[in-house]
């Protein structure tokens, strides 16, 4: 029964592996191999490249995409949990509460990292 069971999860865990391998080997023999200078240039919007194509970009901009996400979790899990508060428990709302409080300190944590960095 156990074996039964487990199955369809074991067919699609090895679908789920041998699928992207497959893809990836079997695009081998329908790309191109001709090899042209073009290829080996850096795509900057269809221009010719100007410069180094590597720069050093500054920490505040992944500092802004971080607290980026950290709101964007928030707001989604704020829905969920305001859509369903009346039907949860105490120890449900408390873990709410634990969790936005993780996710405010790593938002005050992030600003006054962030105020560090501008002075």
């Amino acid at each position: 029964m156990l074996i039964e069971d487990y199955l369809p999860v074991a067919i699609f865990a090895l679908v789920t592996i041998l699928f992207p391998v497959l893809a990836f080997y079997i695009s081998r023999l329908f790309r191109p191999t001709k090899k042209e200078t073009l290829k080996n240039l850096t795509y900057e919007c269809g221009e010719a490249p100007i410069g180094e194509a590597q720069i050093q970009f500054h920490f505040q901009y992944y500092m802004f995409a971080i607290i980026f996400v950290i709101f964007d979790i928030i707001t989604v899990f704020l829905m969920i949990w305001a859509l369903a508060f009346s039907g949860l428990s105490l120890m449900a709302k408390a873990y709410m509460g634990v969790f936005l409080a993780i996710l405010l300190i790593g938002v005050t944590y992030a600003l006054k990292k962030e105020e560090v960095l501008w002075i």
